[in-house]
């Protein structure tokens, strides 16, 4: 084990900072029912939380190009009405935050959900005090990649160090993102991804809590590198 310091610490969204269930299912099932597509089963639905939104119509829903289209715009016309704060932040995660912001620690947002979207989801809930940015994708689908999210933020005048950096988030395309980046990452097993799809797509460590990712960051600051 190496002792890691880190100074800046990108978290994703979805699955890591909010529990968005409710939300995106609802926002899901609109947008299939205004298409007259078939019901999707709960397992499938669930799939959804984590990956960019057009990835996931196209690959579950088995839609073309068009009607993946059609599905994203269905899909927001619900979400950011009423899906958005179908939401909640998972408990400790406030005082978390808190307490990584007292130890001199500088906070990122990182998700493939639109900027505009995240950005109100963490105002609601009161946590934007706590972020020096939130970065996200585009509304016309661009920079929907969690590897080009994160490289957007090296390339702002945030002055993160790849070597005191780390990636959190509980999907695959977190630890990808980061390995592609050259940073660390911590899959979070508290979100929608599993420990094996976490540890096979080059999760550094895995913290199984809130409160097991807190020690993690402020007082053991040891993973595996």
């Amino acid at each position: 084990m190496e002792t890691k310091n880190y100074e800046s610490i990108l978290f994703d969204l979805d699955g890591t900072l909010t529990n968005p269930k409710e939300g995106i299912v609802n926002s899901i099932n609109y947008a299939l029912q205004k298409m007259n597509k078939p019901k999707l089963q709960e397992s499938e639905l669930l799939n959804f939380i984590g990956p960019p939104i057009q990835q996931s119509f196209s690959e579950i829903c088995q839609l073309n190009e068009k009607e993946v289209e059609i599905a994203v715009r269905f899909y927001r016309e619900y979400f950011s009405k009423n899906g958005m704060i179908e939401n909640n932040v998972y408990e400790g995660i406030p005082e978390l935050l808190e307490e990584l912001n007292l130890n001199g620690k500088r906070l990122f947002v990182a998700t493939s959900k639109p900027t505009i979207f995240a950005k109100q989801i963490i105002s609601h809930f009161q946590l934007d005090h706590f972020f020096v940015e939130i970065v996200g994708s585009e509304l016309d689908g661009t920079r929907i990649n969690k590897a080009e999210i994160i490289d957007y933020l090296f390339l702002g005048e945030n002055d993160c160090v790849k070597e005191s950096t780390v990636m959190i988030g509980d999907r695959f395309h977190d630890m990808i993102g980061a390995k592609l980046n050259n940073i660390d990452s911590i899959g979070v097993t508290y979100g929608y991804g599993s420990e094996d799809e976490l540890i096979n797509s080059g999760a550094n460590a895995l913290a199984n809590s809130v409160d097991h990712l807190k020690r993690m960051l402020l007082l053991d600051n040891k993973i595996k590198s």
